[in-house]
């Protein structure tokens, strides 16, 4: 099973995040998104304002099978070796995941006051491939 993750390329917080995922999985099981790919982006039935409510998680396999925001943080967060057992303490935490759910929205739209924006989106090195016609 392969997951799409569908981030802010051009936000540093995000890229950082993405390349570091990039590095622990190496492709295996999360390919990439950035939210600036409007073709793919419509390949996945992915508006514009889909992608203001903060990053996606796309199960590859069954598309309809999605998660945004903290719950994309989440759960791939309980895709990560032994990320599965942090994440529910997390959330059976009385209030944790309340609170974490507000700071990702705020840190989602501040993010480039935060964290700064990119002169440049960044280009994953391992992206997601949704049609037979694939970038390799």
């Amino acid at each position: 099973m392969s997951y799409f993750v569908v981030y802010d390329g051009n936000c540093n917080l995000c890229v950082t995040l993405v390349k570091f995922l990039e590095t622990l999985d190496q492709g295996k099981l999360f390919s990439y998104v950035p939210m600036q790919d409007e073709t793919t982006l419509s390949q996945l039935n992915i508006t514009s304002q889909d992608c203001e409510k903060g990053m996606i998680l796309i199960d590859s396999a069954n598309q309809d099978r999605r998660w945004q925001g903290s719950d994309a943080a989440e759960a791939i967060g309980k895709l990560l070796p032994l990320g599965n057992g942090f994440v529910s303490v997390y959330q059976a935490l009385p209030g944790l995941k309340w609170t974490g759910d507000r700071v990702y929205e705020q840190v989602r739209d501040n993010r480039y006051t935060l964290f700064g924006k990119r002169a440049t989106t960044y280009q994953p090195r391992y992206p997601a491939c949704v049609s037979d016609t694939c970038r390799m």
